[in-house]
C-alpha cells in the first residue's frame, strides 16, 4: 500500500473528514443558490443589458430557473454514474463542476464587453451548475450514510442538511460584508462579482478534503461481489416496486418537507421584504440571526431520529406546518409591520371589478406589467404594495374600483390609450392610491423602529425547526429506503425533482395566488396543501427504516 493509499484509508475512517468532505458540497450548493437569487438585479444589469430593465430582470430569473430545471436531469446522469462507477469519484466530479460554474460567473464578461454571448454563456453555466447539483446531494448523503454506524446514521447525515442552512447564512454574510466594505456604488459596478469569486476558496478546501477520501465500503463490497446494477435507470423506473417507492418518496418525503423548508428559509424573507416592506438589510439580518440560532436543531433532530425513528419526526414537520403556517405568518405581520396589521383590521380593502377582465397574475420571472385592464392594474398595485383585499363583482365591461371604507378610487381604463398615455395614467393612479392608502393608515413601508426583532426571529426559528424535522432525518431515511445497487439514481431523482420543481416554484406560485385571491396570506395554501397531501402519502406508503441494513 502506498503512502497516498494509507492516507486515504486513514481519512476514510475518520468520521469528521467523511462528514466534512460530504457536507461542504451542500454548503456550496445553497451558497450559490441564494447568492444568484439575491444578486439577480445586478446580474440582469450586466448580462441582459440589451433589453429594458424589467425584461432584463425577468431573463436573469429565467437563467436562475434554468439551473432548477436541469437538476433532475443531472440526477439521472450522475445517479447512473454513481451506481456504476462509485460514490466518491462521482461527487468529486460534481463538486468540481459545480464550483467552477459558480466561480466563472464572477469572471464572465458582461453584455457591454461581448454582447449577446454574455447571456448565452451565463445560461450555459447555470445549466451546467444545475446538472452537477443533480448528482451532488445524493452522493454526499449516500457516502456519509454508508460509512456511518447504524445508530449514528441520521446524526451523521444531519450535518449535510444543516449545511444547506449554513450555505444561506454564508451567502447573506458575504453579501452584507461586501456591501459594507466596498460601498453601494462599487458593489453595483463590480463588487457583486466578489461573492462569486470568493467561492473558489470553498471549492479548493472541499476538493482537498474529498480527494483524501476513499470509496464507500458498501460500493466496494458490491464491486468486489459483482452485484453492481448494469442498468440503474431501467431498474429504478421500470421495476414496479422501485418506481412506486420513487413516487412515494417524491410526494411523501420530499414534496411535503421541501415546501416547509422553502417556506421557512426563503418565503419568510420574500414575505418580509416584498409583502411587509421591511428594509432589505434589516430583513436579512433578522433571517441570519434566526438561522444561526436554529442550525443546531438539525443535529439534535438527527440524533433523536436515531433513537425514536425517522418517520415520526419526518412527518411531524409537515403536519405542524399544515396546522400552523397561517397563524405563524399572521404573527409575523404583527411583529414586523404592526401598522399594516392594524390598517387591515380597521379599513379592509375591496376591489370591485369585472371578473372576466382580471388575469391570473402568475409572473414567475417578474416581466409582466399587468397593464391591459383596469382590474389587473388595481390588483397588481395592491399585491406589490403588500395589501390584502377582497373581491366583489361588477357588470361586464365595468372599470375596476378600489374601496377603502367610504373612499372609492377608480383604476385607469387602458382601453384605447397608447403606451405613453397608459403609462402616465398608471403612474397617476399609483400616486393617488398611495396618498389614499396612507390617509387610512396603510404604511408605504415597515417602520424599522417598530419592527419587533426578537419576535420576528423567534417565529422564523420556529419555522426552521419545522423544516429541520423533515430534513434532519431525511438523508438517512432516503438512503435506507432504496437498495444499494440503485441507491444513487433512485434517491437523487425524486430529491431534485421535489426540491427543484415543487420547492423552487413556491415563491412564484405563492405570489400568483396572493395576487389572484387578494390576500397576502393566500400563498401559504401552496405549502400547506403539499404538506398535508404528502403526510397522507408518507404515513400510508413509506415504512419506518431506522436500524435497516443498507449494505444490500
Amino acid at each position: 500500500m502506498t503512502e497516498n493509499d494509507s492516507a486515504r484509508v486513514e481519512a476514510s475512517e475518520n468520521p469528521t473528514m467523511i462528514i466534512a468532505g460530504a457536507s461542504v458540497g451542500t454548503l456550496f450548493e445553497w451558497y450559490d443558490f441564494f447568492l444568484y437569487g439575491a444578486l439577480a438585479t445586478h446580474i440582469a444589469k450586466h448580462f441582459f443589458a440589451g433589453v429594458d430593465e424589467r425584461t432584463a430582470f425577468g431573463f436573469a430569473l429565467g437563467a436562475f430557473a434554468a439551473g432548477f430545471i436541469a437538476r433532475p436531469f443531472g440526477a439521472l446522469v450522475f445517479g447512473r454514474i454513481g451506481d456504476r462507477v462509485g460514490r466518491k469519484n462521482t461527487f468529486l466530479v460534481t463538486m468540481m463542476i459545480m464550483g467552477l460554474s459558480t466561480f466563472l460567473v464572477g469572471l464572465l464578461p458582461g453584455y457591454a464587453t461581448i454582447g449577446v454571448a454574455a447571456p448565452i454563456l451565463l445560461v450555459a453555466l447555470r445549466l451546467i451548475q444545475g446538472l452537477a447539483i443533480g448528482g451532488e446531494y445524493g452522493g454526499a448523503a449516500i457516502y456519509v450514510a454508508e460509512h456511518a454506524p447504524a445508530n449514528k446514521r441520521a446524526f451523521n447525515t444531519s450535518f449535510i442538511n444543516a449545511m444547506a442552512t449554513c450555505g444561506l447564512i454564508t451567502s447573506l454574510l458575504v453579501i452584507i460584508g461586501c456591501r459594507l466594505l466596498l460601498g453601494e456604488a462599487v458593489f453595483k459596478e463590480w463588487g457583486w462579482r466578489v461573492p462569486f469569486l470568493i467561492s473558489v476558496a470553498l471549492l479548493g478546501v472541499s476538493l482537498w478534503i474529498r480527494m483524501k477520501l476513499a470509496e464507500s465500503p458498501v460500493f466496494q463490497a458490491m464491486k468486489s461481489g459483482g452485484t453492481l446494477s448494469k442498468a440503474p435507470l431501467a431498474e429504478t423506473f421500470l421495476v414496479g416496486r422501485n418506481l412506486r417507492l420513487v413516487l412515494a418518496v417524491l410526494f411523501g418525503a420530499i414534496g411535503c418537507t421541501t415546501v416547509v423548508w422553502y417556506s421557512a428559509q426563503f418565503y419568510t424573507l420574500f414575505f418580509l421584504q416584498r409583502l411587509l416592506k421591511v428594509d432589505d438589510l434589516q430583513a436579512n439580518l433578522l433571517l441570519v440571526t434566526a438561522l444561526i440560532i436554529a442550525v443546531p436543531s438539525f443535529l439534535f433532530l438527527g440524533w433523536l431520529s436515531d433513537r425514536i425513528g425517522r418517520k415520526v419526526i419526518t412527518m411531524s414537520g409537515p403536519i405542524l406546518a399544515a396546522l400552523t403556517l397561517f397563524p405563524a405568518f399572521h404573527a409575523l405581520t404583527e411583529a414586523a409591520n404592526p401598522a399594516l396589521a392594524a390598517a387591515q383590521r380597521a379599513t379592509p380593502v375591496m376591489v370591485y371589478a369585472d371578473p372576466a377582465a382580471c388575469s391570473v397574475q402568475f409572473d414567475p420571472v417578474g416581466a409582466n406589467k399587468f397593464d391591459r385592464s383596469s382590474c389587473d392594474i388595481a390588483k397588481a398595485y395592491l399585491s406589490r404594495a403588500g395589501i390584502s383585499y377582497r373581491n366583489a363583482v361588477l357588470p361586464a365591461g365595468s372599470v375596476a374600483q378600489i374601496h377603502l371604507g367610504d373612499i372609492v378610487l377608480a383604476a385607469p381604463d387602458p382601453r384605447g390609450l397608447d403606451a405613453p398615455a397608459r403609462e402616465a395614467a398608471i403612474t397617476a393612479f399609483k400616486t393617488q392610491a398611495g396618498l389614499v392608502l396612507a390617509k387610512v393608515g396603510y404604511p408605504a413601508s415597515a417602520d424599522p423602529a417598530k419592527v419587533d426583532g426578537p419576535k420576528v426571529v423567534a417565529i422564523i426559528i420556529y419555522l426552521v425547526v419545522l423544516a429541520a424535522m423533515g430534513y434532519a432525518p431525511g438523508a438517512a431515511f432516503l438512503v435506507e429506503l432504496f437498495p444499494a445497487r440503485i441507491r444513487y439514481t433512485a434517491l437523487s431523482f425524486p430529491y431534485h425533482l421535489g426540491s427543484g420543481w415543487i420547492g423552487g416554484l413556491l415563491p412564484a406560485t405563492a405570489f400568483a395566488i396572493v395576487t389572484t385571491q387578494g390576500d397576502i396570506y393566500a400563498g401559504l395554501w401552496y405549502p400547506v396543501a403539499f404538506a398535508a397531501f404528502g403526510v397522507v402519502i408518507g404515513i400510508f406508503c413509506l415504512p419506518e427504516t431506522r436500524g435497516r441494513s443498507i449494505s444490500e
